[in-house]
């Protein structure tokens, strides 16, 4: 099963697919943000793990004592999913075909066998030789079943032809990708190491234990599976709070409280394992605050569609975040058995406990009285697909290739949005055929003229993504807005980071946010702000309650100098930053939190120590393109321009389609003056960043220089058609028609520009002395 981590931002080969796992990493000019899990093992032979304890004080206890007093509990869960999270290998767990089924991908042919009691892949090893290897353990059930074989240096690696339990096929889960033996995404690669990207959330008090010096595992568990204290806590004190005397016993049973501070302390208690998230720290105790011991992701491009519908492999939390049903109070458990983690009840049955004509308005206030289950409402034939409550507004999308999941924003659909925006809604998922507009026309002829035509985040958001005029007040204002969910406001907060000073109260002003999800944001939004500022705005985020903004506001200091704070801030901060150390050491076996180190150093001008981060984050993955763009531009600044070539054109090597390898050699290039390979280095870039129009005109730019001014006016013009808002481009194209004594087009640009940069005297002048020239 898939691990709960951040995107993949690498810009590398490795495109997102509706497969299986995907690395999440580090932001790449720095941002807090993590690297992630996968599959992976070892040879520490097949004996069960010692029990290990998280603390002197929270000790977990075998699951034997939880099941002696709660034996209904232990029956329903032993029909979850929780429970077959992971297994030994046998006739009982084992689904799969191993009858001598065959199953045939880029020449490589994967025999399935068995040999005696043991389960047996015979397929590519990770030199590309085949061998057999044998099954250890299975992971997951339904809808499919992973594998996971032992592999050298403590690693289970998770085969990545899986069984579709449905079908009863074997099917690989990058369909669409080359994934070759040595390739980081082969089942022996590092994406799928069980220990690092999914063991944390399929068994109970998992320890990594990973030796960074010998890139070896020693991971051990409490539990095989997802047992009674992965939700409940370590069970020692309620063990022994059970077996004490009833007549002077605490009132505190020692266990998670699910019930208490209403529903977040439940939805808390579910999201590290239903959010793509990082970690934070090492062995978190179930029902600690979240943002304590994990950073959940955002809603970024990669992974969320503008208005916030899920889009890459995000889980349930950020979804379930953006809904109303999370604003309005609503738990986990007020749908799903937390045992069984079957719905509470069937089709539209399950809705219409809470949507209905006598709702619970005491609990629920906000709550319509309204018969849902209803043509009146749906306008579907009853009893159809269409008149199902989830499919329109919580509709599938299949990741890991065949599992279906529901967006848990729960949102009612906008056609009308996606008519402006691009967005996907539920009305087209079933009218394919037909274009936004009429699906909007119809909600309008049912509804009423004015039905969802209100303004939606999603607009303000696209706005931000695409840097459209106006976008930045209008994300200003999304962040304003207290009716908008904390997300949602964050987002919109870490989008306002490109942007220059006019934005910056609204970060200051998020700092005080209530939400520690928006106060991480806006404290990420205050590093475009001058040191001494910096340092008087984000000095009193070191001391706040959560981890996650602390280490944030340790991060954004990194780069201020340490006279800029007094005796109490500069002690305070050096805490912080051994937090932020601390968080990326839970994760070295991967290059996220190598690349998140480097930017550490290299802010507090440690560049040896930044180097040989970087340096570390491409042993682990050598196509990890933010590690290699930061260490090429770190050279390049300590004047070590032939070793930034190198590492630049080694990746190029490695990933000939890779636009941001190639843009940054060609700049390289321009300022080393080798202006021809300069010039066709960006025109590649150029071609494979289609969509960045200052890539463009950086290749026109060299090419004018080159004196092919043809070629260089076609390159400028492309350029302005894909942002016909840049000043800078048309300022280029007024130059080189000055150049030509072509005045009329000269003037042409040179008002465009003066258009787009009102009181600029620069332009202005430019201006006047064309208009001199021009008949």
């Amino acid at each position: 099963m898939p691990p709960r981590r951040h995107p993949d931002r690498t810009g590398g080969r490795r495109r997102e697919a509706s497969s299986a796992p995907r690395v999440r990493v580090a932001l790449l000019t720095g941002g807090l943000l993590v690297a992630a899990t996968v599959v992976g093992a070892a040879a520490w032979l097949w004996r069960r793990p010692h029990v290990a304890p998280a603390s002197a004080e929270r000790v977990y206890v075998r699951n034997d004592a939880c099941v002696e007093c709660h034996p209904a509990e232990a029956a329903a869960w032993k029909t979850s999913h929780h429970f077959a999270a992971m297994a030994p290998a046998t006739d009982a767990s084992v689904i799969g075909d191993f009858g001598g089924a065959e199953f045939t991908r880029d020449g490589v042919v994967s025999r399935f066998f068995r040999d005696g009691s043991k389960f047996v892949v015979h397929t590519d090893g990770a030199d590309g030789t085949p061998a057999d290897f044998d099954v250890a353990y299975t992971f997951g059930v339904h809808p499919l079943q992973q594998y996971l074989i032992p592999q050298a240096g403590g690693r289970l690696q998770a085969l990545t032809i899986a069984w579709d339990a449905e079908r009863r096929r074997w099917f690989h889960l990058y369909p669409d990708e080359k994934t070759p033996a040595g390739d980081v995404l082969h089942w022996t690669g590092r994406y799928q190491s069980w220990n690092a990207m999914c063991a944390s959330c399929h068994s109970t008090n998992l320890q990594k234990n990973y030796d960074a010096r010998a890139d070896r595992y020693a991971t051990t568990w409490s539990e095989i599976n997802v047992s009674c204290q992965s939700c409940h806590g370590p069970g020692e004190r309620h063990v022994a709070w059970a077996r004490s005397d009833p007549r002077t016993r605490s009132a505190v049973d020692g266990l998670v409280d699910l019930t208490a501070g209403g529903a977040e302390r439940e939805i808390e208690t579910c999201a590290p394992c239903h959010a793509l998230r990082a970690e934070l720290r090492a062995a978190p105790i179930p029902g600690e605050p979240l943002y304590d011991d994990y950073l959940p992701a955002l809603l970024t491009p990669d992974q969320y569609h503008a208005d916030g519908q899920q889009l890459g492999e995000v889980y349930e939390y950020g979804s379930f975040r953006q809904s109303r049903m999370y604003q309005a109070g609503v738990r986990c458990t007020d749908c799903h058995d937390p045992h069984r983690l079957t719905l509470a009840a069937e089709g539209n049955a399950l809705c219409v406990r809470c949507h209905q004509e006598t709702p619970n308005a005491q609990r629920f206030p906000g709550l319509r009285a309204k018969s849902y289950d209803s043509p009146t409402h749906h306008f579907h034939a009853p009893g159809s697909p269409a008149a199902l409550c989830v499919n329109c507004h919580m509709p599938t999308r299949n990741y890991m290739v065949i599992d279906a999941r529901r967006d848990h924003a729960i949102r009612i659909p906008r056609p009308d949005l996606s008519a402006k925006i691009g967005t996907p809604n539920a009305c087209s998922g079933c009218h394919a055929e037909q274009p936004p507009t009429w699906a909007a026309d119809a909600i309008a002829r049912w509804y009423g003229p004015g039905r969802r035509q209100e303004p939606h985040y999603g607009e303000a958001i696209a706005a931000g993504r695409a840097g459209r005029p106006g976008a930045e007040e209008g994300l200003v204002n999304l962040t304003r807005d207290g009716s908008q969910p904390a997300i949602v406001r964050a987002t919109a907060l870490d989008l306002l980071r490109r942007y220059g000073p006019a934005s910056v109260a609204a970060s200051v002003e998020g700092t005080r946010d209530p939400d520690p999800a928006v106060r991480t944001a806006a404290v990420a939004g205050l590093e475009r702000v001058a040191p001494d500022e910096r340092a008087r705005l984000v000095a009193p985020l070191l001391h706040d309650p959560m981890r996650a903004v602390r280490i944030e506001a340790a991060r954004v200091l990194s780069s201020v100098p340490s006279d800029r704070l007094d005796a109490v801030q500069r002690e305070a901060e050096r805490r912080a930053v051994d937090e932020f150390v601390a968080a990326q050491e839970v994760a070295l076996d991967l290059p996220g939190q190598h690349l998140n180190l480097a930017v550490l150093y290299e802010n507090e001008g440690k560049h040896a120590l930044a180097e040989e981060q970087y340096r570390s984050a491409l042993r682990l993955d050598p196509d990890f393109t933010p590690a290699r763009l930061n260490l090429a531009r770190l050279l390049n600044g300590r004047g070590r321009n032939a070793d930034a070539e190198k590492v630049l054109e080694d990746g190029i090597a490695r990933v000939p389609g890779q636009g941001e390898l190639t843009y940054s050699l060609g700049l390289l290039l321009a300022e080393e003056g080798r202006l021809p390979e300069a010039a066709a280095a960006l025109g590649r870039a150029a071609d494979l960043l289609p969509e960045r129009a200052r890539v463009r005109y950086n290749a026109a730019l060299a090419l004018q220089r080159n004196g092919r001014r043809a070629e260089a006016e076609a390159a400028l013009l492309k350029a302005r058609a894909t942002d016909p808002n840049d000043p800078d481009i048309a300022y280029a194209l007024a130059i080189l028609y000055v150049q030509e004594n072509d005045w009329s087009r000269a003037r042409d640009a040179a008002e465009t520009v003066a258009a787009l940069s009102p009181g600029n005297p620069e332009v202005q002048t430019l201006l006047d002395r064309i208009r001199k020239q021009s008949p």
